[in-house]
């Protein structure tokens, strides 16, 4: 099975997107933004430069100002390729020129500028010192609702990343776990991914017995046996956008111990869904569901956030974690995920899309979570 046709973003979109980037960063009291190779500067032009080298490559936007890109002039033909390049300016440098001074020119000396998370620090430096009454701060830092808000076909997309991971997650459920390493199984998963239209596979945890106290184990060669719970974590990028699953399955019929705590953990995961609407702080949805773990006892092993906003990658703002007062708005794609730990085993409960529509249209948001989970019993061996 491949993947659905994924909406095309056109110069256009690109062009706006650019235009509201520099206008909030304005808004921020910013001189302009600085936009390095990575998920910012695909989102805002469409451009992946062929490779992530020594050279600089740097989008710069500021409000009244025409966007340039500087490139590499051996990548120049790649950036004209680019969906948004018609609504920017290339700028191309040769080896043996400096690009520094080249992109210090076209910026305010004294400015304070937003710069990509994942900016080079050989790039920032140099430019720091091409400009050295000028600052910087991360996007994430600066503008962290930039890509937040998802517009109608961006929320196709995501729609579209989320049907795939539940397609996958269909599919696991029904082969052999008993007897199979775990990194057998993570292969699977990821076979399964790419089969449904991922282009990029970022994670496939499968965390067995007592690997699943682990929320970020790496599958490795312990065999899957009878009884045990199996935690797995997987998502990447489909046309673009991203998924990010986490299921819990039992090999073989689960104790009541553990139908136990994963009713908790259900029950948490419900607390954070309600807690969902327009004009709530993410700290609520992280409140009521924390809440829950917290009264069953098991408070102390609940050690991450319970949610993370997903688009052009499977981790971004906004993050439902205590102390983030920002509200929530139509149009956020975000995970609300629970998990809790006993006896070494950890039951976990995630993000997908398939209760898409519902949240849509009762809530305005896009939660990526799936509000009928259960605990799934997978088959032991393969069926005769």
């Amino acid at each position: 099975m491949t993947g659905s046709t994924a909406a095309s973003f056109t110069a256009d979109d690109y062009r706006a997107r650019m235009e509201r980037a520099a206008r909030t960063a304005a808004e921020a009291g910013l001189a302009g933004l600085l936009v390095a190779p990575g998920p910012d500067l695909v989102w805002l032009t469409g451009y992946t430069p062929p490779a992530v080298t020594e050279r600089l490559t740097l989008l710069v936007l500021a409000a009244g100002q025409d966007p340039v890109l500087v490139v590499p002039a051996l990548e120049a033909p790649d950036a004209h390729r680019a969906p948004g390049a018609a609504a920017l300016t290339l700028r191309d440098w040769t080896d043996g020129k400096d690009p520094y001074a080249a992109t210090a020119a076209l910026l305010d000396a004294s400015g304070r500028f937003g710069i990509s998370d994942n900016a080079w620090a050989l790039h920032l430096l140099a430019l720091r010192q091409a400009m050295p009454h000028s600052s910087c701060a991360a996007l994430t830092e600066a503008l962290p609702m930039l890509r937040a808000v998802k517009d109608a076909a961006e929320l196709d997309l995501m729609a579209a990343a989320g049907v795939a991971a539940d397609a996958t997650f269909e599919e696991i459920r029904t082969v052999s776990f008993a007897g199979r390493r775990e990194s057998e199984v993570a292969a699977d998963l990821d076979r399964l991914l790419r089969r449904h239209g991922h282009e990029q596979v970022d994670f496939t945890i499968v965390a067995s017995g007592p690997n699943g106290a682990n929320p970020h184990h790496e599958a490795g060669d312990r065999v899957i046996a009878r009884g045990d719970t199996v935690v797995l974590d997987f998502g990447g990028l489909r046309d673009g956008y991203g998924s990010d699953t986490s299921r819990t399955v039992h090999v073989g019929e689960p104790t009541d111990e553990e139908r136990r705590v994963h009713d908790i953990v259900r029950e948490a995961q419900e607390a954070g869904f309600r807690a969902v609407r327009p004009g709530a702080a993410c700290q609520d949805v992280d409140r009521a569901a924390r809440e829950v773990i917290a009264d069953a006892g098991y408070g102390e092993y609940f050690i991450h956030r319970t949610g993370h906003g997903i688009g052009v990658t499977t981790h971004e703002p906004p993050y439902m974690i205590e102390g983030e007062e920002r509200p929530l708005v139509p149009g956020m794609c975000f995970s609300v995920v629970k998990a809790a730990v006993t006896r070494r085993r950890r039951i976990a409960l995630g993000p997908v899309l398939r209760g898409r529509e519902r949240w849509l249209r009762e809530r305005g948001l896009l939660p990526t979570a799936d509000d009928k989970e259960e605990l799934v019993v997978v088959r032991a061996e393969l069926p005769v």
